[in-house]
């Protein structure tokens, strides 16, 4: 039992190593041209098909709690997400990468003048969180309601 216990503890420390100090990154995908960018984008569809989906079937069924119109409304922010973001990608193949300065690193990445309008729209489609966050937030609500519900039915 001791030596159970001994090995699970390792595994997890060895778990926690190889999570905090990778090797190598194998699932990183850097979208090679253009495969990569097409399976991105078809999954982007996908997501907002499957969304858009869940959307109808939650109010088709009528779920009376509150729980369910977050997820709605989850479902409303994270489409508008995807549109988002596969227009970003999209007018990204239109934008050649010297136009961005990465000096002070990716993070730190500024747009060279003259701005036309599709460079203005890529910048605005990357602030992407304007729509990812709220969802989220709605998801957790979705989350914490659904969940008060089947505890008080549990009581009862």
């Amino acid at each position: 039992m001791l030596l159970l216990i001994k090995t699970n503890i390792t595994l997890c420390l060895l778990l926690l190593v190889l999570l905090v100090y990778p090797d190598q990154l194998w699932a990183f995908q850097s979208h090679a041209a253009p495969e990569g960018i097409y399976v991105h984008q078809m999954a982007h569809v996908f997501f907002l098909a499957a969304l858009c989906y869940l959307f109808w079937d939650i109010r088709r069924s009528s779920f009376p709690s509150k729980g369910w119109r977050f997820l709605q409304i989850f479902c409303v922010f994270m489409a508008l997400w995807n549109i988002m973001a596969f227009t970003g990608h999209w007018l990204g193949t239109f934008i050649d990468t010297s136009v961005f300065i990465t000096e002070s690193g990716y993070l730190s990445a500024k747009m060279v003048g003259p701005i036309d309008m599709t460079k203005m729209v890529y910048y605005f489609t990357k602030l992407d969180h304007i729509f990812s966050v709220p969802a989220l937030f709605f998801l957790y609500l979705c989350m914490r309601s659904l969940y008060k519900t089947s505890c008080e039915e549990e009581k009862a």
